[in-house]
């Protein structure tokens, strides 16, 4: 986590006994130093000022992990989205995995509703915004919604 948070990605990389990173939010997967280089590397391009604060620690027999959270400001593109120019600062964990003494594995769990909502373009649909948004951009399926609601109501 040191190397990553320099934006130091060969030591990064040469921490690992095989390289791998496990993104568990849409599941990709970068295998190998010259994937993880490049998923390091698109990280770095989208929020060139990326800062990963680990919170909490805990060790087990086979990996440790490690809580936290992912701060940085959206100056590049990011999983197809422009530049918004807005912060992120969402909770993360991670996985690190062993064989042994040997690191093989990060897997990195975080909810990517939470840095979509706060890059808005993901609402919350509890609030005023979320509805209209989804009333606009999904309007066959709240209709649907709608009509369950009310025979579902009818029938009590």
């Amino acid at each position: 986590m040191r190397f990553e948070n320099a934006y130091d990605f060969p030591s990064c990389i040469g921490q690992f006994d095989r390289p791998r990173y496990e993104v568990m939010a849409d599941g990709e997967t970068f295998d190998g130093p010259e994937r993880v280089d490049f998923f390091l590397s698109q990280n770095l391009h989208a929020f060139p000022d990326f800062h990963f604060e680990p919170t909490r620690v805990a060790p087990t027999d086979n990996a440790v992990l490690v809580e936290g959270r992912f701060r940085g400001t959206q100056l590049g593109g990011w999983r197809g989205l422009p530049a918004t120019g807005r912060r992120v600062d969402f909770p993360m964990c991670l996985i690190f995995e062993f064989e042994g003494e040997r690191m093989v594995n990060e897997r990195v769990y975080f909810d990517l509703g939470t840095p979509l909502e706060q890059l808005h373009v993901e609402y919350d649909p509890n609030t005023i915004r979320g509805k209209l948004a989804a009333v606009v951009m999904h309007p066959v399926t709240i209709m649907l919604a709608l009509v369950r609601s009310i025979f579902r109501h009818g029938k009590k």
